[in-house]
C-alpha cells in the first residue's frame, strides 16, 4: 500500500517547503496568473494557476464581505495549502 501524496501543508510541517516559499508562490501567482508552475527549492512544483482555475469560483469570492484582493488571496492560500504538488 502506498502512502498518500503529501499536501503543501504536510510538506510545510515536515520542513521540506518553507512558509516563505509558500508566500512567494502565492505572490508570483497574484502578480502574474499566467506564470506557470512554481518550483519550490525542494524540487516539488505546483501550478497555482491551474489549481485556482479548477477550484475557486470568482463569483463566490466577489460576493464575500471585505476587501476583494485580500479575500481572493486568502482563497488562493487555502487551496495552495491543501494541494498535492508534483513530486520532484
Amino acid at each position: 500500500m502506498t502512502a498518500a501524496l503529501p499536501t503543501v501543508a504536510d510538506l510545510r510541517r515536515s520542513g521540506r517547503i518553507s512558509s516563505q516559499e509558500i508566500v512567494a508562490a502565492i505572490d508570483a501567482y497574484m502578480i502574474d496568473p499566467t506564470a506557470g508552475p512554481y518550483l519550490f527549492a525542494s524540487g516539488y512544483s505546483l501550478d497555482v494557476s491551474a489549481l485556482v482555475a479548477s477550484t475557486i469560483d470568482p463569483t463566490e469570492v466577489a460576493n464575500r464581505a471585505g476587501p476583494q484582493e485580500k479575500t481572493f488571496r486568502n482563497a488562493v492560500a487555502a487551496v495552495v495549502m491543501a494541494a498535492h504538488p508534483t513530486v520532484p
